[in-house]
């Protein structure tokens, strides 16, 4: 079987991926470690607003490598704005990372812990027309984030995901 072009890998990891992907060279570029003794609060930036209807997720599928949910961004249905942003980007889906124990699995780290699962919603600029104009664009794409930790309930926001995770135990 072929190896996979990006990976996790020593062959196809995060330090080679700027070789098929060059937008990934660079200080904007994932995984990051964030040291919370070195971040500073950046007052000129409006805060975050986000509008998201459950309503608009169309798919969930396992494509062999996560767990991913499309959602319908043929308007401003599930949105996002404010930070840096200029306008209301688009979500088009979200998908899981997550690991062969509880104690790692998230793509990014935090004061040097990694966390069960990492969830990210990927959100495109509309002003580029479509979602793979958006990908080759610097301000195309904005991606939030949020870490998750094995509990005992679920939290309502994740809950319908899991549960559907048990019908796509397969690509």
């Amino acid at each position: 079987m072929a190896q996979s072009v990006w990976g996790y890998d020593s062959d196809n990891g995060p330090d080679r991926w700027h070789e098929n992907y060059p937008m990934a060279k660079g200080d904007k570029q994932s995984p990051i470690e964030i040291n919370s003794k070195d971040v500073r609060h950046d007052s000129s930036l409006a805060p975050w607003h986000a509008s998201y209807d459950p309503g608009a997720a169309k798919t969930i599928l396992n494509n062999g490598r996560t767990c991913r949910v499309v959602f319908d961004d043929s308007f401003d249905r599930s949105v996002l704005r404010g930070g840096p942003l200029t306008g209301a980007y688009r979500l088009r889906q979200l998908h899981l990372h997550w690991g062969s124990a509880d104690d790692h699995g998230s793509e990014h780290v935090i004061d040097g812990v990694k966390y069960a699962a990492e969830l990210h919603m990927v959100h495109w600029n509309p002003k580029h027309g479509n979602f793979v104009g958006a990908l080759k664009q610097p301000d195309g794409v904005a991606v939030v984030g949020i870490f998750l930790k094995v509990g005992k309930t679920p939290k309502p926001e994740i809950k319908r995901i899991l549960e559907e995770i048990d019908n796509i135990k397969t690509k």
